[in-house]
């Protein structure tokens, strides 16, 4: 049986891709720093499903997870954290935990998978659309996800110069209505995305595992916004004059969005 790693698996999106991989027939591991929650995870899926602790930061600890998947042929990197506010408020701790989670374990997972899969096989890193434009109030997450797109692509390169045909796809979806959105839900900036409209981690998890039918190197979510944070990195200037203004928008939406939902 092909096995699929899906790693921050045990709740939100997750969850939700581990879900529809063990749908399509994978042995799916939910990978978790969360040990409990992802044991509890693959309880719910069942289908073989089982847990793994990990730690996306210790590469050694993927490795391990990669090697003890029989016949890999999935790995998703989804672990990622979150946060909002500006740069020079943010404790080195929370600095150093956003590039460990959200860059180095994507480094890490793409490798360890690479290293233990077949030439068939797909790594998936769910990256942001943060990684193709910084937004405003996210300069320290929008660098990690920057890095992690920059990894996917280059490493994609790489394969196909080498002669491998194992693809590794970059998933850069807009702001999902999700608990890790709002652990820093006093700052509005970490309820807003740009466009003032969040996605259902579904729209997101379909898309994730829908990459496995068309594989693409990078696919924003939605497709039309992909073009347009394109053109405002293409021209900061442009992105800062907008940013106020969007945003402002975007925070109106969120906030009539949460009392409807709330």
């Amino acid at each position: 049986m092909r096995s699929a790693v899906v790693t921050g698996a045990a709740g939100g999106l997750g969850e939700r891709i581990a879900a529809r991989l063990a749908g399509r027939g994978y042995a799916v591991v939910v990978a978790d720093v969360d040990e409990v929650g992802a044991r509890a995870v693959a309880r719910a899926i069942g289908r073989g499903a089982r847990a793994a602790e990990l730690d996306v930061g210790d590469p050694r600890a993927c490795e391990r997870v990669a090697a003890g998947a029989p016949g890999l042929a999935v790995w998703v990197n989804n672990a990622g954290l979150l946060s909002a506010g500006p740069a020079w408020e943010e404790p080195w701790a929370r600095r150093r935990a956003l590039l460990s989670v959200n860059a180095e374990g994507v480094v890490n997972g793409t490798l360890a998978a690479l290293g233990a899969m077949g030439d068939d096989g797909h790594v998936v890193n769910v990256v942001s659309l943060a990684g193709l434009v910084a937004a405003p109030g996210e300069a320290l997450y929008a660098a990690s996800k920057h890095a992690a797109l920059a990894f996917s692509v280059g490493v994609q390169h790489d394969l196909r110069l080498a002669g491998r045909g194992a693809r590794v796809s970059a998933l850069c979806p807009d702001g999902m209505w999700t608990p890790m959105l709002f652990d820093r839900a006093s700052d509005p900036r970490a309820a807003a995305s740009w466009f003032g409209t969040l996605l259902h981690p579904d729209e997101v998890a379909d898309a994730a595992v829908g990459l496995l039918d068309r594989p693409r190197p990078v696919l924003a979510v939605p497709r039309w916004r992909g073009p347009l944070v394109r053109l405002l990195a293409a021209f900061p200037g442009l992105g800062l004059r907008a940013s106020g203004p969007i945003m402002a928008v975007a925070r109106r939406k969120q906030r009539r969005f949460a009392r409807r939902v709330l």
